[in-house]
């Protein structure tokens, strides 16, 4: 079949995958002005996006999808602008989660990790990502993704390993990088610590304990305290009072028993106590809380760790050593019952920590481990954004940002798991002495032992997700793209991970290359079920991505989500949406099945000079005005915006008015049928070369056939620059400086007479093929209606040869029918007999909207809009008042009349 024989329907079903393939095979997704190549110009700026890593551990989701989509809309554009364009694609290994998985399905197979040891423990998780990582791949290139697979990249690959090194070494070598004990997330199912993101906190029922802790001095005098958590008492290491609290100055520096332990603590004071919580007296337990670790810190408190790495209470929770943390909850409560020391108990809802991977409750706990200094490298960072040398968008998050920069604390960064990057570190077991270096260690440097052993833990996932913008690109190597695609451009990602991965790239970007890693921020939101609820496996709400679409298409999923997305907002996603976007799909298609059929009708050249209609020239006017908005919007990335702009003019004013009229024209023959074929298929390669970022695959298939036959055409039919190779990199349109507003107002008047006219017929029920008598008194317009007279009575039905059109009547026409449109009256003949009561009634039905209309107008234009807003944007505004009062005034002439 020849792509001039277009199929009656779209089948994306048979075009997706094939189309997907060719783009590829042809190179389009590779870079021009590739470094490597030896005509490269290294002033050509390029435009790069590093995809956010997804993780190996199983299927594609409607955040994959979301950003899928975005980012290659921006990709495609700037392809299609000309400009040399790399999508750099990677996974992630995921550390927790990939670890977590292969460890459960190990574990129905009745396999433990211990008892296959690291090594071949490694072995089953590097063929989990063979299979996983090959599997999300395969989804991501569904969704279009037009990325330089010749540059993918794993975190955990030669290249991006010795990044993490190198990284991990020089922090060490600049003193940044230090281990010691700090308090972190302890997850005891997983047994690792977990970074903030991976914690999840949940609003549950509670217990509000309060309890006396009794003076050591034997004087029966206690201060009342509240804990959510009573079986961390027994880690207590002093009770804390605010220093302005009446009620509890004179305790200070006194001591106190801790309840069932009998140790003595200090009674200290200090401002971060909050007065209105409990009693206005803290237990103070550092090892167990990270509010009471800063407390401890200042007051050089001990650190008493109470509980093992399972959650267990140890020997220095004294007779409670053995339990579990909950039973010792129960148990020493229970104690303090009995001796006398419980005061009460009351209901009270809490914010716990669980662990996202595994569900368990997250323990607060001291642990030794490596730690980044964080403060001298947020800094810099900070002052990026605050420059202006990092675009935030939207900019609300920005505050977001400094706010937690300015606050930053250390970075646990080690993760006590098998998979994952390794810590560079060797400790001597013979001397003791500790080795940080970017090479295996073989021999101990000090006394050249060999008997040596690497770090076991692994570097927190996040580590090498922070070096990704240049790591990929060959970092700490000086490669060639390295020094040409450094720094990126865009990084687009979802609100959610703006602290852990973005602010740490912009960390490291700055901190290891001296430049920022990209240049603007583009945050989406989550996507969300069609009531705005967050979608979940719980709820029944979750949409699959890869039924949509196998059942509706990939460009019905990636114009829904685009086109309902708002930098920064999440978006509400229904199947319904998707399925009217696959209309859209299929309305494109028909409307390229009319534009191939009608340059078979029309002659090849023009004979003398052509002179355009009023349509012609209205509808290119609303082309430009489209380009001139797309690109405006695209430059503030309003690609949503941009989007539907694009969908209204091409169903609203293309297909469902242009066309009709087009087939009014192309019936006339000669130069009119040749302007119009030539207008048919100037427009609709312009819509589809707008809307090829939003659905590549429809828009690519339907260039190519439309493109095949006007060649056939012939030169006339041509673009200025001639047909491009394919749509993907075909050039971006660019507004001509035309604008007919003439055409533009008498074509909007046109329409909204046909509008009323059909309206009026179908309130009539007049039958649809009957052709009625009119007679329209347009005033001023009377000319230019007349020269449409074709257009008016074959697109509302009207009696041609009855049908008269003056500038004004005398007297109104008997036994019509009376309404009045954007200030011109219409009379039409639509029964016998006219019934006036009813007639009234709608007439002033018509007048009280009409009159609705003026009044917000007047208020609109009486207000600071008229000042503020921009002055054609004011002007069309009074255009529209202008017009409602006109017909207000027909409408009571009417009234009157009759």
């Amino acid at each position: 079949m020849s792509k001039k024989e277009l199929p009656k329907t779209y089948d994306f079903k048979n075009i997706e995958t094939k189309m997907y393939q060719w783009w590829w095979d042809q190179g389009y997704f590779k870079p021009i002005n590739d470094p490597k190549s030896v005509d490269h110009d290294p002033d050509h700026k390029p435009y790069v996006i590093s995809i956010p890593p997804p993780n190996v551990t199983g299927e594609l989701h409607l955040g994959h999808a979301m950003f899928v989509s975005m980012e290659d809309l921006m990709i495609r554009y700037h392809r299609m602008k000309g400009i040399p364009t790399l999508w750099i694609p990677g996974t992630d290994h995921a550390g927790i989660a990939t670890q977590m998985l292969v460890e459960r399905s190990l574990n129905k197979e009745g396999i433990r990790r211990e008892d296959l040891g690291r090594e071949k423990f490694l072995e089953k998780v590097w063929e989990w990502k063979d299979k996983y990582h090959d599997r999300i791949v395969a989804q991501i290139r569904r969704l279009g993704a037009s990325c330089d697979w010749d540059r993918e990249r794993f975190t955990l690959d030669e290249g991006l390993s010795k990044a993490v090194r190198e990284a991990f070494v020089r922090l060490y070598e600049e003193g940044l990088m230090y281990r010691g004990s700090r308090i972190v997330n302890w997850s005891p199912k997983l047994q690792t610590a977990v970074s903030d993101l991976e914690v999840e906190y949940r609003s549950e029922p509670g217990t509000l304990y309060y309890f006396r802790y009794m003076l050591a001095d034997g004087s029966g005098d206690y201060l009342p305290v509240a804990t959510t958590r009573p079986e961390t008492i027994p880690g207590d290491s002093a009770v804390a009072v605010h220093p302005e609290d009446d009620r509890f100055k004179r305790f200070i520096g006194k001591m106190v028993r801790v309840p069932m332990i009998g140790r003595e603590i200090p009674v200290i004071a200090d401002e971060y106590v909050d007065r209105e919580f409990g009693t206005g007296a803290r237990k103070i337990t550092p090892a167990h809380d990270p509010h009471d670790y800063q407390i401890g810190k200042t007051h050089h408190l001990a650190e008493i760790n109470i509980m093992t790495k399972d959650a267990h209470m140890n020997e220095q929770a004294g007779k409670y050593a053995g339990m579990d943390r909950f039973e010792c909850r129960k148990a020493i409560w229970a104690d303090m019952k009995e001796a006398g020391l419980v005061i009460r108990e009351e209901p009270y809802q809490m914010s716990i920590p669980h662990s996202q991977r595994s569900g368990e409750v997250i323990e607060p706990m001291i642990s030794q481990q490596w730690f980044v200094k964080m403060e001298s490298l947020a800094k810099p960072a900070l002052e990026a954004v605050r420059s202006g040398e990092i675009k935030i968008i939207p900019d609300h998050f920005t505050k977001v940002y400094y706010n937690w920069l300015e606050n930053i604390q250390d970075w646990c960064v080690s993760r006590q798991l098998w998979w994952g990057h390794r810590i560079p570190v060797w400790y001597c077991k013979d001397c003791g002495e500790m080795m940080v270096s970017r090479t295996d260690v073989h021999e101990c440097s000090k006394c050249h032992s060999h008997n040596i052993e690497q770090d076991p833990d692994v570097l927190d996932t996040w580590f090498s997700s922070g070096l990704w913008p240049f790591s990929t690109l060959g970092w700490p190597e000086k490669t060639p793209d390295y020094d040409y695609f450094y720094p990126t451009s865009m990084l687009e990602t979802g609100y959610d991970i703006l602290f852990f991965w973005v602010a740490r790239m912009i960390m490291d970007g700055i901190h290891f290359t001296g430049k920022v890693p990209f240049t603007e921020i583009y945050l989406h939101g989550l996507v969300r079920d069609e009531h705005g609820e967050k979608m979940s496996k719980t709820k029944g709400n979750v949409v699959d991505p890869l039924i949509v679409m196998n059942e509706l298409g990939t460009d019905a999923l990636r114009f829904t989500l685009l086109v309902g997305s708002t930098p920064g907002n999440d978006t509400n996603l229904s199947v319904k949406k998707v399925e009217a976007n696959r209309n859209f799909a299929n309305k494109l298609w028909n409307a390229g099945r009319f534009v191939i059929g009608s340059l078979d009708k029309a002659p090849a050249e023009a004979d003398g000079e052509v002179q355009p209609t009023a349509a012609d020239r209205w509808i290119w006017s609303r082309m430009q005005t489209v380009i001139r908005d797309v690109e405006r919007l695209f430059g503030t990335h309003q690609y949503g915006e941009a989007g539907r702009q694009i969908f209204d003019f091409f169903w609203g004013d293309y297909a469902d008015w242009y066309i009709e009229i087009a087939k009014i024209q192309l019936a006339e023959g000669g130069n009119t049928a040749f302007n119009t074929a030539r207008m048919l298929l100037r427009i609709l390669d312009t819509c589809l070369r707008l809307l090829h970022p939003f659905t590549p695959f429809v828009t690519e298939e339907l260039w190519g056939h439309v493109k095949e036959a006007a060649i056939d055409k012939g030169e006339a039919f041509a673009p200025a620059g001639g047909w491009e190779d394919a749509l993907i990199i075909a050039k971006w349109p660019e507004a001509e400086d035309f604008n007919d507003a003439e055409a533009v107002a008498h074509m909007e008047k046109t329409r909204d007479l046909i509008r009323t006219i059909r309206n009026l017929r179908t309130e009539r029920k007049v039958a649809p093929g009957k052709r009625i008598e009119a007679v329209i008194s347009a005033g001023e317009n009377a000319e230019a209606f007349c020269e449409m007279k074709r257009i008016l009575t074959t697109l509302a039905n009207l009696d041609e040869e009855k049908l008269q059109i003056v500038g004004s009547v005398a007297e109104p026409p008997a036994d019509m029918v009376a309404t009045a449109v954007s200030g011109m009256e219409v009379y039409l003949k639509l029964h016998e007999q006219i019934d006036t009561e009813a007639e009234k009634a709608r007439l002033n039905a018509e007048l009280t909207e009409i009159r609705v209309h003026v009044d917000r107008l007047e208020k609109l234009l009486a207000s600071p809009f008229a000042q503020k807003a921009p002055a054609a944007v004011v002007e069309k505004e009074r255009g529209r008042l202008a017009q409602f009062k006109e017909t207000a005034a027909s409408l009571e002439s009417q009234l009157a009349n009759l």
